[in-house]
């Protein structure tokens, strides 16, 4: 039987801070989304986008030229409803597509759409336990149960068969209150590598942030690159409004 998987700490090399160092210059910014820059909220849809975190972000890319990027499990149309006006380069779906800086979108993985049925199939599961709630993507399906945590195994069950249909493609990754499956041929760090080959973010040090499993390769790929990979619950408190409150300060605008 598989065995639910893990929220591990990722061992950081003693190079790594702990605390966040000041924004450089030369730095090229990778940032997650909900948990990093959104604090959490009950289901998907629920989240908040603070006042001023639009405008920061907005300063913090001209202050970059431009090497500013949301990497994400949401998909690109998520998050560009959720930063309006503001379009930034976006590496979404855990990396499986992204809008480059140039406005351009691309696959990054060779990926395919959900199996057909298996959207279907989890929302039937799911309306006989109150509380989960399914929120398929494009190339994943993640089942949260914040509001449910009773039927977290039955949550993560209904996965573990998922997986077992096509276990060469997919893979169960936890996040906070949720289970998702993903295509094991994309992830954040590789997300972050390709970007890493394009101006404006090439020649600079890459600087990801995130806070939970799904993450991890983002780091990875940040250290690997000779940057900095950042934890939100070891170097921010486990709170996104530290976040907020360190990309301001660098932006000069202490009060987002």
């Amino acid at each position: 039987m598989m065995n639910r998987p893990a929220l591990e700490a990722h061992p950081q090399p003693a190079t790594q801070p702990r605390q966040p160092p000041d924004i450089e210059s030369d730095w090229a910014l990778f940032l997650d989304l909900d948990g990093t820059l959104l604090d959490l909220a009950p289901t998907p849809t629920s989240v908040v986008v603070p006042d001023g975190l639009v405008d920061v972000l907005r300063r913090l890319h001209h202050r970059l030229h431009g090497a500013v990027a949301i990497v994400t499990g949401r998909p690109l149309a998520d998050i560009d409803q959720l930063l309006a006006p503001l379009v930034l380069p976006v590496a979404g779906n855990h990396g499986a597509s992204a809008r480059l800086p140039d406005g351009t979108q691309q696959a990054l993985a060779p990926v395919q759409p959900l199996p057909p049925g298996w959207v279907t199939q989890a929302q039937a599961a799911c309306a006989q336990w109150p509380g989960t709630i399914v929120e398929p993507k494009p190339y994943s399906l993640a089942l949260h149960y914040r509001l449910a945590p009773e039927h977290a195994d039955n949550v993560f069950n209904l996965l573990r068969c998922f997986a077992a249909e096509r276990a060469d493609d997919y893979e169960i990754l936890t996040a906070h209150y949720a289970y998702e499956l993903r295509p094991r041929h994309a992830d954040k760090g590789m997300a972050i590598e390709r970007l890493m080959a394009l101006a404006p973010f090439h020649g600079r040090v890459p600087v990801f942030i995130g806070d939970d499993v799904t993450d991890e390769s983002g780091r990875a790929a940040a250290r690997r690159l000779g940057g900095i990979g950042l934890d939100v619950g070891e170097s921010f408190s486990g709170s996104a409004a530290h976040v907020r409150q360190w990309l301001a300060k660098a932006v000069g605008d202490q009060d987002t």
